[in-house]
């Protein structure tokens, strides 16, 4: 691994503990219009994923739960990443995630997603790191049945 590439995967940890330490968005929405369960049996993560949309628009978006350092750094990552999006928008940008970590990803800026893709290299790990998603997913559907990876 050359400097550049080690410079970077450091810097892309950092961004992981972070989020993992002072999660984003991580709170109860007792004013939530949707929500969802997720569990990662593999791992024993949970959490909620609590919506409130307006117009089609993500307004605002928080989760609870506990679970490991990527299952919980992704949530609080995806949480900043999808406020303010239309649900297209977000429903867009979860096939693309999902790509990333498992596929051949599209073309695209990931934005601080990015940190996110060192998973791949783990393939248990992609269910932590998509588990948010998938309860995402399942909020916005209304599905009440709880999101799992496996």
């Amino acid at each position: 691994m050359n400097t550049m590439d080690g410079n970077l995967r450091e810097l892309y940890q950092e961004v992981i503990f972070d989020h993992n330490r002072q999660p984003r968005n991580f709170h109860d929405m007792p004013e939530a219009d949707r929500h969802a369960d997720g569990h990662n049996p593999l791992c024993g993560d949970q959490l909620t994923v609590y919506l409130r949309v307006k117009d089609d628009m993500i307004e605002d978006v928080s989760f609870v739960g506990h679970g490991c350092a990527i299952s919980t750094a992704s949530a609080s990552l995806m949480t900043e990443a999808v406020k303010g999006k239309t649900v297209a928008e977000v429903e867009a940008l979860f096939k693309d995630f999902h790509a990333l970590l498992t596929d051949i990803p599209p073309e695209r800026d990931f934005g601080k997603l990015a940190v996110l893709t060192g998973v791949r290299e783990f393939p248990a790990r992609v269910k932590c790191a998509t588990l948010a998603w998938h309860t995402l997913h399942n909020a916005l559907i209304g599905e009440h049945t709880p999101a799992q990876t496996e």
